[in-house]
């Protein structure tokens, strides 16, 4: 695919700006830096909500505009605007060149240019499928959730996409660009039952066109789960509290380990000396079976990317190894900084944001053992095969998650749902009471959203079944 050629259309063909002219300007501003980029960026968005039978909501938006870095030393300026003009250009260039006065820089190398191989369509999901259409697909949800269960009183839905085109210029005149496509369906029911109420959702995406969604096995199965998890929560109990075995499910409980762990392994954080994991490479931060990656190359996944928003591609980092830390997640500017080679995971929201070592589909490997034999082996504890939100401390690794389904195991049977378990911790801890490792490892469906700094980008996570001793599960049940 020729996303540079794609893209030149899009950003110099039908704007106020110059290639040839914008590629001087980007050179003259970053004459003494270290290193830095100009980013080009065209999004189309799209979200429809529908709720208690009718559309509430439907917006569309069209951004495009341009961020401008220069890099020296540690320091970087950061100048943006919405307008894809010679005259904005330049006034940002005016204004990033303050940081590199004085400094003479080594210009970085470009980045390794990115193969041709396609991860995901170039199309743009918003135009691919009638509005019409997708209203009718959320009226269809709506009703067939209704028609499932007597007991539901409520149903929302929504569909959300975007088209991204992004050019990345640098000083050196290396270019590189993406064109980046994402979808997401959610579904959410609230069921009545003698005085009860309970809810449940569920939530699929991906860089896919809608029409992926518009097949009613597709969308039919995230109703029937969301309705699976509200009928189960009328017959929960309350969490008892105290320290216990937890075993985690496999896909989107990985969430935990996206946050306990991953965020720890970025770069930023470990070139300041403020993560738990700093200066610990070589080292065993976890169990001997836990193999933690971080992989920007998978086909169609939420988290994935071509090429970061440095214009780096993507790759597959291997973080832990059996147990060992084995390297971080980094941008260009932390990578430089610690002598270490750039991983592809600058990331960065839109043209309004400088970049920071981020996660794309971060997941734990497989294991040795069967699902079965891990809930077996439980003499008193809870099963966690599904979450909420959570939380961690990036300097202590200290982590608290809210599952959204879980159930009571005793003496390896699986029994009661239990609702408010939350499980406290520390990563790090955490990772070291590792005892079994599932052969089930699975993605999440491909809705994760990861927060970092005020900035938010689409991320995957994943995971097999695994199994922590000594976990602290805080409760509901009183005492």
């Amino acid at each position: 695919m020729d996303h540079l050629h794609t893209t030149d259309a899009i950003f110099f063909d039908n704007t106020a700006l110059d290639r040839d002219r914008a590629e001087a300007i980007v050179r003259d501003a970053l004459v003494d830096a270290d290193d830095g980029e100009l980013f080009l960026e065209m999004r189309h968005s799209e979200m429809l909500a529908f709720d208690d039978g009718r559309l509430k909501a439907a917006s569309y938006d069209q951004t495009s505009g341009f961020g401008l870095r220069a890099i020296a030393g540690e320091a970087h300026g950061y100048a943006h605007a919405g307008e894809l003009s010679e005259a904005a250009l330049r006034r940002a260039a005016d204004s990033v060149s303050a940081v590199t006065r004085g400094h003479t820089g080594t210009h970085a190398a470009p980045p390794i240019s990115a193969s041709n191989r396609p991860l995901y369509s170039d199309g743009n999901p918003l135009s691919g499928t009638p509005f019409e259409d997708k209203v009718a697909l959320l009226q269809e949800i709506d009703a067939f959730a209704r028609a499932a269960d007597p007991r539901v009183v409520q149903v929302s839905a929504s569909l959300a996409g975007s088209w991204q085109a992004v050019q990345i210029i640098r000083a050196d005149g290396h270019r590189a660009a993406d064109i980046r496509p994402l979808v997401r369906l959610n579904v959410s029911v609230v069921v009545a039952q003698d005085g009860r109420m309970e809810s449940g959702s569920s939530g699929a995406g991906g860089r896919v066109m809608f029409d992926s969604y518009m097949t009613p096995e597709i969308w039919q199965s995230q109703v029937r789960e969301a309705l699976r998890i509200a009928t189960l929560n009328l017959a929960s109990v309350a969490t008892p509290a105290g320290e216990m075995e937890v075993v985690l499910g496999a896909g989107w409980p990985g969430v935990m380990l996206h946050e306990a762990v991953g965020h720890g392994l970025e770069g930023d954080f470990n070139r300041k000396g403020t993560s738990i994991f700093s200066g610990r490479v070589g080292e065993q931060v976890a169990a001997k079976d836990v193999t933690v990656i971080d992989d920007g190359t998978m086909q169609d996944r939420r988290g994935s990317i071509t090429i970061d928003d440095e214009g780096t591609q993507s790759r597959r980092n291997v973080l832990i190894e059996n147990g060992i830390l084995r390297g971080y997640m980094q941008d260009r500017q932390n990578a430089r900084l610690m002598g270490v080679e750039a991983t592809g995971n600058g990331r960065r929201q839109s043209h309004e944001h400088a970049p920071m070592p981020r996660m794309t589909n971060t997941f734990m490997e497989n294991g040795p053992h069967d699902p079965d034999e891990i809930v077996a082996s439980m003499k008193k504890g809870i099963y966690a095969v599904n979450f909420g939100g959570g939380q961690v401390d990036i300097t202590s690794g200290k982590f608290v998650f809210a599952a959204s389904e879980a159930y009571l195991v005793e003496n390896g049977r699986i029994g009661a749902p239990v609702k408010g378990a939350t499980l406290i911790g520390n990563g790090p801890d955490a990772m070291s009471k590792i005892s079994m490792v599932g052969n089930d490892m699975a993605l999440d469906d491909g809705v994760g959203t990861c927060g970092k700094a005020g900035q938010s980008v689409p991320v995957g996570v994943g995971q097999p079944t695994v199994k922590m001793g000594g976990i602290t599960v805080g409760g509901t049940e009183a005492a």
